[in-house]
């Protein structure tokens, strides 16, 4: 057993080495790649796919696995070792099952379309036309139902691809959560809409891109973010992607009209790379060294963006500095006028801009979609119509032109069906944690206040970050917090820190 373990670490060593290669040159085509370059590019990312697929499907590696007692009843193994290696062999062995059923041909088929796909995405979303995609889509959703079946699910094709990015989650466990989540934020929207809206117009002005890169770069620097490890650059749609143990990418985008926007990618952006560098030394250089979970990845994000970035402790400390900035768009703003304006409630058509409360409601909206996508209910070229529809049925309001609508993520272009659902997960879990957090760090808001985000990132270190795949997500959530997830303490803070926005019990 010692030996196959040995073994297996070996490959699981060439996987990640593989996996990062190929994020290397995925992320140079986001960034800096002319656009000419695609189409070999395409090329170069569906070899790199298949001799990854061959690796990690190749019979030695079901060999090994199966002199470890590895199987779909103790995915571990039977070998007494410690956490991290029967992480590592219950990760690996769940890679191989999903992977093994899966023909080569596919998966370079997949890799192919969606790098072409992505291109035409782009190009589509300049000019606001969906049929310039709709081909590229139409083929992506082909082969995620092909995925889907070769997988194999229990209760909805849905269920297989959501598995690949929330391990053992299904599509009916997300309605359970979404259905009573979607009735609480449209009640709770419906009460801030009738309470009436702060003044907003300061920070719909035009400020300076150079100085919004300048001021980005300073709060996550002060943040965390360290600049030896990780870069900041521009992208169509702001990511993260890990190419080693000491190189983090962070992307993001900036509009002078928007100036929130940035800001805010950049905190986001900051508190994936956070995760992922701050995992152990005990697992740096293997596969179990990133998030265990999409949801678990995602609370930190948005914490940091949101509980963090949109709090008033961060702007009592962030405000002066951002008002000596942008003197002209912040003359006679107070500091509270402007906490209002950051947390204004109101529905908007893209969801990377929009507010805590209606954030989730572009989340079902996806979620509905892409179900109705997969099964084959909606087809895709009646997309734009339904995607206006639910927009309006959901958040009361109609896209001017697909851009707005339906072409504003580029998830899809990347073949990720089954990945939206994480994002409000992610909500939830942050939520709790910062619940047990504020438990452990009495002075929580001052340590932001005085800038101490030390404190707040090495609690996150010692509770989440160092594990990284270590425990699965449900699991890590009862360490952190004592119990499984729950939707509660999200609605809680929702509740409480908008009623301090709004005013909503005196209404």
């Amino acid at each position: 057993m010692k030996e196959s373990l040995v073994n297996l670490k070996k490959t699981a060593r060439t996987l990640y080495l593989l996996e990062h290669t190929q994020a290397t040159i995925s992320w140079d085509q986001e960034t800096y790649m002319p656009e000419a370059g695609n189409e070999e590019r395409s090329e170069q990312l569906a070899l790199l796919e298949g001799i990854i697929h061959q690796k990690l499907t190749s019979p030695e590696t079901g060999r090994l696995l199966a002199a470890l007692g590895a199987d779909d009843e103790k995915p571990e193994g039977k070998g007494d070792f410690p956490d991290e290696d029967k992480a590592l062999i219950r990760e690996m062995f769940r890679s191989y099952r999903r992977a093994s059923r899966l023909p080569e041909s596919l998966v370079t088929e997949m890799a192919r379309q969606t790098g072409l796909a992505h291109t035409a995405w782009v190009n589509a979303r300049k000019k606001a036309d969906f049929s310039l995609f709709e081909e590229n889509l139409s083929r992506i959703i082909e082969l995620n139902r092909e995925k889907a079946e070769k997988i194999g699910y229990k209760e909805h094709p849905y269920d297989a691809l959501l598995d690949g990015y929330e391990p053992w989650m299904t599509a009916s466990q997300v309605e359970t959560v979404f259905g009573p989540l979607g009735e609480k934020l449209s009640d709770l929207v419906a009460r801030i809409k009738a309470a009436g809206q702060p003044d907003v117009s300061f920070i719909e002005k035009n400020y300076p891109i150079d100085l919004q890169d300048s001021f980005g770069r300073s709060v996550i620097k002060e943040i965390g973010f360290p600049s030896d490890r990780g870069r900041l650059d521009l992208a169509a749609h702001p990511f993260t992607t890990t190419l080693g143990v000491n190189d983090v990418r962070i992307t993001t985008r900036y509009h002078e009209n928007l100036v929130l926007s940035g800001l805010f990618s950049n905190i986001h952006e900051c508190g994936h790379a956070l995760y992922e560098l701050g995992v152990g030394k005990n697992i740096q250089g293997n596969i179990l060294a990133s998030g265990v979970s999409l949801g678990i990845h995602e609370s930190q994000s948005r914490f940091w963006e949101n509980m963090i970035g949109r709090s008033m402790p961060f702007w009592e400390r962030y405000y002066p500095e951002f008002q000596k900035l942008f003197s002209k768009q912040t003359e006679g703003v107070s500091l509270d006028s402007f906490y209002k304006a950051v947390n204004q409630v109101v529905p908007s058509f893209i969801r990377v801009e929009a507010d805590e409360v209606t954030y989730g409601l572009h989340i079902i909206l996806r979620f509905e979609l892409e179900k109705a996508l997969l099964s084959g209910e909606l087809e895709v070229s009646s997309l734009p119509g339904e995607w206006n529809r639910r927009t309006k049925e959901l958040l009361g309001i109609v896209p001017k032109d697909d851009a707005e609508g339906v072409l504003q993520d580029v998830h899809w272009s990347a073949g990720l069906i089954g990945y939206f659902p994480t994002y409000s997960l992610g909500n939830l879990y942050a939520a709790q944690f910062m619940n047990s957090m504020k438990s452990d760090i009495p002075d929580f808001d001052s340590a932001i206040r005085d800038g101490r985000f030390d404190k707040i990132l090495d609690w996150l270190r010692g509770n989440i970050h160092q594990y990284g795949m270590i425990y699965p997500a449900d699991e890590l959530c009862r360490r952190v917090t004592g119990e499984n997830l729950n939707p509660e303490y999200f609605i809680d803070y929702l509740e409480s820190k908008y009623d301090g926005v709004y005013g909503l019990r005196g209404n």
